[in-house]
């Protein structure tokens, strides 16, 4: 059983360090903000100084931290992550990040001969909480089997999606397709209510058929508001706009106009609302 490091305890990265303490790892922790280790120290979790540290203790590193900026700076210089890896560790990039920086930093890894996966995560709160997360994984696909058993402190699944790169640009098609499912499920009610229709009943049929897993997410949370939230109107404009530069110059107008209906509710400061909050502002 390997030991791991956690490096950002929001969310997501304070879910999955209680769940490899809960399995037996060896867990260290490192976020900016130290009060928020706290909860996780009384459980078992070993604190460290930095990045580094965390790389030169842990067998397993995880970056679960915001974006690219943040990102960026847990990796790089002095006291990153890359300062402190030996070649016989695993680097995981966990958060939602842009293409370009996956893939710069893929390129960095494999100049070190150091062994790096993109491995961003879908299941939300509940998920990490529960350890019930899927895994979407780009890198090595042998060097991946051998940490499966320790992935599976954390997930239900492992989707392996091809090389460095893959599992985060799965990511970004993943949150682009279920942001604009939230978004036409609001467009339905108005019409359903402008019809005369009731509400529920719509918004009930809808969510069993034809609309799925995420139309009864964002129905549900439509009828009573999450608390707390499981994915904030802040951290989807960012992965949209991240699915935007991955886009380039590939005509996709639902993305478009998705992202510039979360970023509207951005600018007016609904940044903290759940995602799908997004359809009753």
């Amino acid at each position: 059983m390997k030991s791991v490091a956690i490096i950002g305890t929001g969310i997501m990265g304070s879910g999955m360090a209680v769940n490899f303490l809960k399995q037996g790892h060896r867990v260290f922790v490192w976020n900016r903000t130290k009060s928020k280790l706290k909860p996780l120290i009384s459980l078992g979790a070993s604190a460290v100084s930095s990045p580094k540290e965390a790389a030169v203790k842990a067998e397993i590193v995880f970056d679960v931290t915001a974006n690219d900026r943040s990102s960026q700076s847990v990796w790089l210089g002095s006291r990153g992550i890359l300062a402190g890896a030996g070649y016989k560790k695993y680097l995981i990039a966990s958060g939602t990040f842009s293409a370009n920086w996956i893939d710069k930093l893929a390129k960095i890894c494999q100049q070190k001969k150091l062994t790096f996966f993109d491995m961003p995560m879908t299941g939300g709160r509940i998920g990490a909480e529960t350890g019930a997360m899927i895994l979407l994984v780009g890198g090595s696909q042998q060097k991946l089997k051998t940490i499966y058993k320790d992935l599976s402190s954390i997930a239900k699944k492992i989707a392996y999606f091809g090389k460095g790169g893959s599992g985060i640009r799965f990511k970004l098609v993943l949150n682009m397709i279920q942001s604009v499912h939230i978004v036409a499920l609001g467009e339905a009610l108005k019409l359903g209510k402008k019809s005369g229709l009731n509400l529920k009943t719509v918004g009930d049929y809808l969510s069993v058929q034809p609309g799925g897993v995420v139309t009864n997410l964002a129905w549900r949370d439509y009828q009573t508001e999450p608390k707390p939230i499981n994915f904030s109107i802040k951290w989807i404009t960012k992965d949209l706009n991240y699915a935007k530069q991955l886009a380039k110059n590939l005509p996709l107008p639902l993305l478009a106009q998705v992202y510039k209906k979360y970023l509207k509710a951005l600018k007016k400061k609904h940044g903290q609302k759940d995602w799908t909050a997004i359809n009753k502002i």
